[in-house]
């Protein structure tokens, strides 16, 4: 139920992740300092208790915006019913998604929304991709156009793979040796967990980012922030690389 009667309109990042494992992240016990930034932001409570709902963002994402859970979810139901955002629009709420993923997989087929086109941020993307910092851009003059309480939806590239070394920086390459190349299973393991570990560090560099932007509204709004996961993924273990394997 909104509260109407609130002093602030709301301000709320929804931030859907991709292929992060939470195994991987620091704030989960991970020995490995995955998530420095989000760290000193304050405030930031992990839920370690969580299930995707299937292991390809074509399923994840809609069941994750839809009502149904994953032993009964149905994509053909999923696509021709009101999701979550549907949902909140109409209630009045201003919605605004930002997609950096390859498409949103309909759940923000009926809400404004925009495709980062990698031709128009040079100092972010490659002819095919973008790093994940470029949703932040424009983002000031996004908030100002939307009324009332606000809900901006980032869907990032996050950890996708094979190339998981293209999903961060050379800035960002933390943990080495890692392994900048698409045939995984050719890596060492140490390659391949610290490649995919610098992925799971960069996400949490731009969650930080965002948490920073927020901070600087939270004189006009009350402001918060969810990130979570589609999927997580394989990187070896029996043999499994990847996702996409049946759901156990």
């Amino acid at each position: 139920k909104r509260d109407t009667n609130q002093s602030k309109p709301t301000l709320m990042f929804l931030v859907v992740g991709e292929t992060a494992r939470g195994k991987n992240f620091s704030m989960n016990g991970y020995e490995k300092d995955t998530n420095p930034f989000t760290s000193k932001s304050g405030g930031v409570i992990s839920f370690n208790d969580v299930r995707s709902c299937g292991t390809a963002t074509a399923v994840s994402v809609p069941c994750m915006f839809s009502n149904m859970g994953r032993k009964e979810f149905d994509d053909n139901r999923a696509r021709n019913s009101e999701g979550l955002l549907d949902v909140l629009q109409k209630t009045g709420i201003s919605i605004f998604w930002k997609e950096n993923d390859g498409g949103c997989k309909g759940v923000c087929d009926r809400v404004p929304n925009i495709e980062i086109e990698p031709k128009d941020h040079p100092k972010f993307c490659d002819k095919n991709t973008c790093y994940d910092e470029v949703v932040l851009q424009d983002l000031d003059s996004e908030i100002a156009q939307m009324k009332g309480d606000k809900l901006v939806g980032f869907h990032l590239i996050g950890s996708h793979g094979p190339t998981y070394y293209k999903r961060y920086p050379d800035a960002h390459r933390q943990f080495t040796p890692d392994c900048p190349r698409s045939d995984i299973e050719n890596c060492t393991d140490e390659e391949l967990t610290n490649t995919y570990d610098n992925t799971i560090r960069y996400t949490d560099f731009v969650i930080g980012e965002m948490i920073a932007k927020l901070k600087t509204y939270e004189d006009k709004y009350n402001t918060a922030l969810l990130y979570v996961s589609d999927h997580g993924e394989s990187l070896g273990a029996l043999g499994l690389y990847l996702h996409g394997t049946p759901y156990q």
